[in-house]
């Protein structure tokens, strides 16, 4: 049963693997008047899969204007609607946020149906600072555009999360290599939750060249998240860093204890290996 009529409701969907959705969605799905979906052909297959019978209309940037009037009109009426995107979480670099807007407008109930998000599942296998986060969605496509965004990013402290297409991919990171430096720690994941789901950590540099090594990995859907800029030049207290290499270096050389301290708090290695020479010397 719907919470009440006369509702918009804001429904994730799957990003890949449908068994992500979730049961409520389901019921919301089959009990609204109508859904409005950013490809109907693309969420056929989903409402299908599900046994989903509701009327499906569309909803994309080309028509948004249009479609506000009407949606608002019909749930003046009395009629709940359901807004989904292609995958994921509605408004997410995907259309709505008009919808939305306007129905706080009119005073109409605006319900969360929660469910996956690439941005938020990327940054939770990341490996990276989740405390405090910035989610920058896709960089401007012109080279020019994208380092002037970069530029103004180079001081960001918290984490960084990005989408990008993969035809742009190798440009991006040549930007924040030049922007952020080629140590900075990021992420790359790739088709989450799906078949050739992928996630790699690494320096931006050493990202760069893995992306390099086999077109095939630049198939696909990508989240790319960079480390924010170490506050006063350290991302971790000089302490931690040492009681992290001293643990290392009793079962490893140096050099190892270094790469694996960097890569386990996202620290810059030249800091590290200065470190792990005192402790040698001490």
């Amino acid at each position: 049963m719907l919470k009440d009529s006369g509702t918009l409701y804001v429904v994730a969907t799957p990003l890949g693997n449908l068994d992500d959705f979730s049961p409520r969605a389901v019921t919301i799905l089959r009990a609204v008047d109508l859904i409005l979906a950013e490809d109907t052909r693309h969420s056929r297959k989903l409402l299908d899969h599900f046994a989903i019978t509701t009327p499906v209309q569309s909803y994309h940037e080309h028509n948004e204007a249009v479609r506000v009037n009407e949606a608002i009109a019909r749930i003046g009426k009395g009629q709940s609607l359901a807004l989904i995107s292609d995958a994921g979480t509605p408004l997410i670099n995907d259309p709505g946020y008009c919808l939305v807007q306007a129905a706080h407008a009119e005073g109409i109930s605006v319900v969360p149906i929660p469910g996956p998000a690439a941005v938020i599942a990327a940054l939770s296998v990341a490996g990276l600072p989740t405390d405090r986060f910035i989610y920058e969605g896709f960089l401007p496509a012109r080279q020019s555009g994208r380092l002037r965004r970069l530029g103004e990013l180079s001081h960001e402290e918290r984490t960084m999360i990005f989408y990008e297409a993969p035809h742009r991919l190798q440009g991006c990171l040549e930007d924040m290599v030049s922007s952020f430096g080629g140590e900075r720690q990021a992420v790359i994941a790739k088709e989450l939750t799906k078949q050739h789901e992928a996630v790699r950590k690494d320096s931006l540099l050493n990202l760069k060249a893995w992306l390099a090594e086999d077109k095939q990995r630049l198939k696909g859907e990508f989240v790319l998240i960079v480390a924010g800029r170490p506050e006063s030049g350290e991302t971790i207290p000089r302490d931690e860093a040492i009681r992290v290499l001293q643990l290392l270096m009793k079962n490893m050389s140096l050099k190892q204890a270094v790469s694996l301290a960097s890569e386990i708090l996202g620290e810059n290695k030249n800091r590290l290996y200065q470190l792990a020479l005192g402790i040698k010397g001490d």
